[in-house]
Parts: C-alpha cells; structure tokens; sequence
C-alpha cells in the first residue's frame, strides 16, 4: 500500500525465505540466528541490488522533480539492531553509525501486541502468512531498538492501514531532505 502510494519498488522479505525456515516457523518453531542472518544477507544483496538498478536508470532520466522519495521499500521484521545493519549495509557508502546519512531507513509499526495476534491471526485464517501467533512473543522479545539509530521511525499501528500509510508518508518521507527521527 505504501510502495503504490509512493510509485517505488516494493519487496515482502517473508517471499525470501528459504523453505526450511518457513516449515520451521510454521511448525511454531522460531528461527535462529543461524537461520536468519543468511535471510538477512539474501535481503541486503536483493537491495542493493534494486538500489543501484534504480539508481542507474534514474540517473538517465531527468524528472524535473527534487523531491526525495524511497527507491525501494522493504516490508521485513529486522527487529535487531544486528539485523538493521545487515540491511543498512545495502548502501555501498554506508558508514558504520552514520544512520542518517545512509539511503536505508526503518519504520519500526508499534502496536499493543494484542493487536498485532489479532492481524496475526486474521492473516493466518485467510491463508496469507505461515507464522503463527504463537510465535509473537519470541519477536517481542527480539525487538530492540537503540536511540543512537537516528534512521529508524516509530509509527503508530493501531491505525487503519491508509492512515498508517500516511503517518509513514509524512514522517519519514515528507521532508526534502529525506531524514527521519526516532520518535519515542
């Protein structure tokens, strides 16, 4: 919804995962390090690569438009701070720490997670994930989030799904300057 409204790319990291890890998540199993950091690194490559494709044929084209907006828009559960520098790391120039002068943000959807089972779930009957909801507390219990990340933008996703899309929208990439704070 958010990669049509902003006319960019847009990539669901659960397509890149390997069938193994799938069937594991599936079997209310949660995954390793073992099993994500290669999912991680498959991701950051199929970044890159978009980032520079795009970055290529953009360069031929003049659009007579300053305004920034996302090359590519990557829908993933990087809940560590170890995870998000994989992913930043998509960006060739990316400097270790240099969050805001990188081409990779994060919006971080918060939401109660009573909330986040009953999508959960709601997907899961509508045959559209493989993770159960039995394995939400294992990611809650990943999730951290360090200030000194200066790329990544809490929203709040209690919301319908077209207003958090304009929260994203707004917050992240409402500014010429293509820079977003950690909201707390």
């Amino acid at each position: 919804m958010l990669a049509k409204k902003m006319e960019c790319n847009f990539l669901d990291a659960d397509n890149f995962h390997p069938q193994a890890n799938i069937e594991k998540m599936s079997k209310g199993i949660p995954l390793t390090e073992e099993d994500r950091i290669p999912w991680l690194e498959t991701l950051r490559d199929t970044l890159r690569n978009k980032m520079n494709l795009i970055k290529s044929m953009s360069s031929n084209i003049d659009t007579g438009n300053d305004k920034k907006k996302p090359e590519v828009i990557l829908c993933c559960s990087a809940l560590q701070k170890s995870y998000r520098e994989i992913l930043r790391t998509a960006d060739p120039n990316y400097k270790p720490g240099s969050y805001i002068a990188g081409r990779v943000r994060f919006v971080c959807l918060e939401a109660p997670m009573e909330v986040i089972e009953s999508r959960v779930k709601r997907r899961g009957e509508e045959g559209n994930h493989f993770m159960p909801a039995s394995l939400l507390q294992s990611q809650f219990d990943l999730l951290q989030i360090d200030p000194a990340e200066k790329d990544i933008t809490v929203v709040d996703a209690t919301h319908s799904p077209q207003v958090i899309v304009n929260n994203i929208q707004a917050s992240v990439f409402g500014s010429l300057n293509f820079i977003s704070s950690l909201e707390n």
